[in-house]
Parts: C-alpha cells; structure tokens; sequence
C-alpha cells in the first residue's frame, strides 16, 4: 500500500469518537479498547465466514486506519495504490474485485468486521 494513503492521522476514535491521545492511536484512528474489540469481532464470527488470507489483508487495512466511516456502516477505502477510493460495506464494495463479486473484496472483510464491532 502506498504510504500516501496511510499516513492521515485521526484526532477522534473511528469506532467510539472518543479522543485519541497516544501516536500509535492517532496513525490507527482507533484506542486501544476499540481496538480489542474490533479484533475479538474479527476472531468470534469472521473466522468461519472468509478464508485466513482474505482476514490477514483486511486486518492489515484496519490497523493501517485505512477504512473511514462515512454512515451506517459504509467506509471509504483507499485503493492499493493510494490514487483512489471505494465506498465498501458489509455486502458490497465499489472497488473493481468488489463489482466482479466472484469474492469478497479485502474492503468488503474490513466493513464486516468494523461493523460486527460496533
């Protein structure tokens, strides 16, 4: 991924708008509670729903803080290339593996996730 598009740094927690006092929660977007849970999401129902490869790289985008929250669980993501953005949910992303919908898209992984944490 490019470092363009990892680098924004986050005031507020993305999952509770709590506000984010430690660097390491600032360059995530999420404190370390928010964090916890969106990993125990991940591991409780995700696990038995995608394939480990398609987990790893949508974790990868969370805890880069790649994934903004829009509304009512739509995120926006960066493309691997940081030149463009997706509007991803839980059962559909605008990226162009998104639109094939032969698989789920690592965009579409991290919106599940986030949502089943929130």
């Amino acid at each position: 991924m490019n470092a363009a598009a990892t680098t924004h740094q986050h005031t507020n927690c993305l999952r509770c708008g709590r506000r984010l006092t430690s660097t390491k929660s600032c360059a995530t977007g999420y404190g370390p509670t928010c964090t916890r849970k969106v990993k125990a999401a991940a591991k409780a129902e995700i696990i038995a729903t995608y394939k480990p490869h398609q987990i790893a790289k949508a974790e990868e985008l969370i805890e880069q803080g790649a994934l903004i929250p829009l509304r009512s669980g739509i995120y926006l993501a960066p493309s691997a290339d940081g030149e463009r953005t997706y509007k991803a949910h839980r059962t559909a992303c605008s990226c162009p593996a998104g639109i094939k919908g032969l698989h789920p898209c690592k965009h579409r992984i991290a919106a599940h996730i986030l949502s089943l944490a929130a």
